[in-house]
């Protein structure tokens, strides 16, 4: 088990920044929830930036790897199953206004998923990848999950919860949301 936290943008092995990342969400969700107004905001839209970015990268390159273990399937099926739930409610909370008090019970229910998930992941597919795969395998999955990430979507998108719908639908996503971040970015003067 780790003892200090990776930092997400400077670690080399895949499976330290996965978790360093876990940890970013996790600090995201504690100041959506005790911030207000323009910090609440901005804070959410971090949040669901990571969220989307992080899970598509996990899709395409994690879960797949994830499957060749033994008993991979159900475990990377329970996986998609629960990431499908988290990008519906985190859909439904985009479009939210941060200062609704529905919107504050909704983002703590979606923390309890969400962390939940994580600990799964990190417990029956990291660890487990961590046995299995050497250093420098660690390291080259990092650096794909890097690329991954840099040309993902910055929304949640239901449905698309495998590495062929993420390829397929994927790179059309990622415009559209990009696009979407510039023009919210402008009227927003960020």
């Amino acid at each position: 088990m780790q003892t200090t936290p990776a930092n997400a943008e400077t670690t080399e092995d895949v499976v330290d920044l996965l978790r360093a990342q876990h940890g970013q969400i996790r600090d995201l969700f504690d100041e959506v929830l005790h911030t207000d107004g323009d910090d609440r905001k901005n804070a959410f839209q971090d949040l669901v930036k990571l969220l989307a970015i992080h899970e598509t990268a996990e899709e395409e390159l994690i879960h797949p790897m994830a499957r060749r273990l033994p008993g991979g399937d159900g475990i990377v099926d329970d996986r998609l199953a629960e990431e499908r739930e988290a990008k519906e409610l985190l859909s439904e909370l985009d479009g939210m206004d941060t200062d609704d008090p529905r919107f504050l019970k909704s983002v703590d229910k979606l923390r309890i998923d969400v962390l939940t998930h994580a600990r799964a992941e990190e417990r029956y597919e990291f660890d487990r990848l961590k046995d299995e795969f050497s250093s420098a395998q660690l390291r080259g999955f990092a650096a794909a999950v890097r690329a991954a990430q840099a040309t993902a979507p910055t929304r949640p998108h239901p449905g698309t919860e495998s590495a062929t719908k993420n390829l397929l639908a994927g790179p059309m996503a990622a415009t559209v949301d990009r696009v979407r971040d510039m023009i919210r970015d402008a009227r927003d003067g960020k």
